[in-house]
């Protein structure tokens, strides 16, 4: 054995010095091609440079497979204001592609079609024109397609229905026209499906409804112009709070609550299982009204029939025009937002404020209930000026109640909802119960069955989110001395120690985006509990966020479970962010942490003479212990928060 080992290392090494480089490669030229659609001003990914190794860590957002082949793209929330380049189908092997949350302009290129590996495409909350490309279709491996919130155009592809292993397809907030496809009853694994706010338009297809193989959860088809019969076995999904037809005044059916009962003219345009048609709107041409012997010529039929079409034609055209009209209205009126939390966070806080008006306590514990008109009103109806930011399954608006005090409002869209009504919203009365000075507090709540959203009512932030005091320069007014980072440290632990022992929750979603800081510089933890509430596609998406700026506990890729052990190790990362002042921790800067070579991890912006305070050695030598690789050698909030008061 102590033979082989010193040959095995020479294997190794000589394996690794011979391992192919994408440097001068195919891909790294397709990278610069994409930079410069993506980022024209170099203003956000200056670390894609044609001297680097995109699978060396240093391309920002840029991750590798075994193979040295990019497989990864994450560069949501960036800012970015460019467009895709169609050279993005030149990255064979990807099988992520996040854009979200940026200021993206222009088409969706029809080569990117070509990503045959590609799982998820996240393209939504940008600025992006045009048709979906019918080549879209052909990406055989796509489970996760998240286009909602754009300005596209044109008809849903007709047949999407060959995607077999979508699970979720998320379009909604577009202008999409056209008809539902059929063909979407062919996808087996499909689980949620949202068109809402389009201009979609014919009924919903039968087939679609009567597929009980199908694990479709959620259906949101709300504010289009849809019409006829709801097909019956959609109810099903009522019962979970899976269906939201809200807003299609040409829609009818019995046992649907808000939907008008159906009559014979309703009935002969639902004929909803002929081939698609959705540039015309129809799902056949037997859905165009034909009378038994039917003559062109020379019958009395004729004419009763050509009056009958034309004043019902006539009807119909007022109906859609005034809903057209209505629709336009409303949406001036209401932005809802159905897209992970960006800046969404960073102004909402637990400072205390003045009472909210009007509060209605709950009778088992407290929880504070509001109205849809105190929403509203504080809002301005949900006035763009007032919208602080948009997540993928959340909006928050800047609020004033009548009494002055200022809060921030989180609308929640309830297909994002694990559970029903009820259970939603014991869970969410149970964390309005969450008191302690280290945690946002969640004063109140609002579920709105009109609207398909529950708003959630927090103080307003002064200081915003941790998140904007990293990656700081020496100088600015951000720049957090010694004494304010350490006392964070200590908020932040004892935040987590309270839940962990007195409430018995596991946070889940911990990071420095969900720290907030009160005008003391307290800091204080938000979201308490509020991912379990949440469907797992909400959920999917959050832990791809957290993963990708190294938050997530190794252990939970084998074992899929939250527990205490994983909230401390995203405190330990934490600690080693503020101690650092950076949002993205390198593997340099940890092997400097462990190494105790301070002078190349402490923030450099802080005094010399710190690099030498015992107290620095002691939070560094938490987090590291905290963020061990396994879970039983990591230490409770309890055995940290004894430390930390030493």
């Amino acid at each position: 054995m102590g033979f082989l080992l010193p040959v095995l290392l020479l294997l190794l090494l000589q394996s690794i010095s011979q391992a192919p480089t994408v440097c001068g490669n195919a891909e790294l030229t397709a990278l610069m091609e994409i930079k410069a659609s993506l980022d024209p001003k170099n203003n956000h990914l200056s670390s894609w440079t044609e001297e680097g190794d995109p699978c060396s860590g240093s391309f920002e957002g840029v991750a590798c497979n075994e193979h040295r082949k990019i497989a990864n793209i994450s560069l949501q929330g960036k800012g970015l204001s460019g467009t895709i380049s169609p050279s993005v189908a030149k990255l064979k092997c990807l099988s992520g592609l996040y854009l979200h949350y940026n200021s993206l302009s222009g088409y969706i290129p029809k080569e990117i079609a070509n990503l045959t590996e590609l799982v998820d495409l996240y393209l939504d909350v940008n600025n992006l024109s045009g048709s979906i490309p019918s080549q879209i279709t052909n990406m055989a491996s796509l489970q996760v397609i998240q286009l909602c919130c754009n300005q596209l155009t044109g008809i849903i592809p007709i047949n999407i229905g060959s995607m077999k292993k979508l699970n979720v397809v998320a379009l909604q907030d577009n202008k999409l026209t056209g008809s539902i496809p059929s063909s979407l009853a062919n996808l087996e694994m499909l689980k949620r499906l949202d068109l809402s706010f389009n201009n979609l338009s014919g009924p919903i297809p039968s087939r679609l409804a009567n597929n009980i193989q199908q694990p479709l959860q959620v259906l949101d088809v709300k504010n289009n112009t849809l019409y006829g019969v709801v097909p019956p076995s959609l109810k099903r999904l009522l019962n979970h709070g899976g269906l939201h037809l809200d807003n299609n005044p040409g829609l009818c059916g019995t046992g649907f609550p808000k939907l008008r009962n159906c009559t014979s003219w309703d009935r002969v345009n639902s004929n909803s299982d002929q081939p698609d048609d959705p540039i015309a709107g129809y799902t056949g041409s037997e859905s165009i009204i034909q009378p038994p012997n039917f003559h062109p010529k020379g019958s009395s039929q004729v004419s009763q029939f050509v009056i009958i079409t034309g004043v019902t034609a006539i009807t119909v055209s007022l109906v859609v025009a005034s809903f057209l009209v209505f629709l336009k209205f409303r949406r001036e009126k209401q932005k809802i937002g159905s897209t992970f939390d960006i800046s969404e966070d960073e102004r909402i806080s637990s400072d205390q404020g003045k009472e909210l008006s009007r509060m209605q306590p709950s009778s088992e514990d407290g929880g504070v209930k509001f109205n849809l008109e105190e929403v509203e009103s504080a809002t301005q109806y949900f006035s763009d000026i007032n919208l602080l930011g948009k997540s993928s399954f959340s909006a928050v608006y800047k609020g004033i109640l009548k009494n002055g005090s200022n809060v921030a409002i989180k609308s929640i869209n309830t297909t994002s909802f694990l559970s029903d009504e009820t259970e939603f919203v014991k869970g969410i009365t149970l964390l309005t119960s969450l008191r302690h000075e280290n945690l946002v507090r969640l004063r109140g709540f609002c579920y709105s069955k009109g609207r398909g959203e529950c708003f959630l009512i927090y103080d307003f932030a002064t200081k915003g989110s941790l998140s904007q005091y990293l990656d700081v320069e020496e100088g600015s007014s951000d720049v957090l001395d010694w004494l304010t980072r350490v006392h964070i440290i200590n908020g932040i632990a004892k935040g987590l120690g309270y839940l962990h022992n007195k409430s018995g929750i596991v946070h889940q979603n911990i990071s420095v985006e969900k720290v907030l800081i009160d005008g003391s510089f307290n800091p204080l933890i938000m979201d308490s509990g509020l991912l379990k509430l949440l469907a797992d596609d909400v959920i999917f998406s959050a832990l791809k966020a957290s993963a990708a700026l190294g938050y997530m506990a190794p252990e939970y890729i084998t074992t899929g479970r939250f527990t205490e052990s994983s909230d401390v190790y995203a405190f330990g990362v934490i600690i080693l962010q503020i101690l650092s002042g950076k949002s993205k921790l390198t593997n340099m800067m940890r092997v400097a942490a462990e190494s105790s070579r301070l002078e190349d991890f402490i923030d450099p912006t802080l005094k010399t003479s710190l690099l030498l305070n015992s107290e620095a050695a002691k939070l560094t030598e938490i987090a590291l212990s905290c963020t061990h690789e396994i879970p039983d050698q990591r230490p409770s909030m309890d055995f940290v928060l004894q430390e930390l008061s030493r």
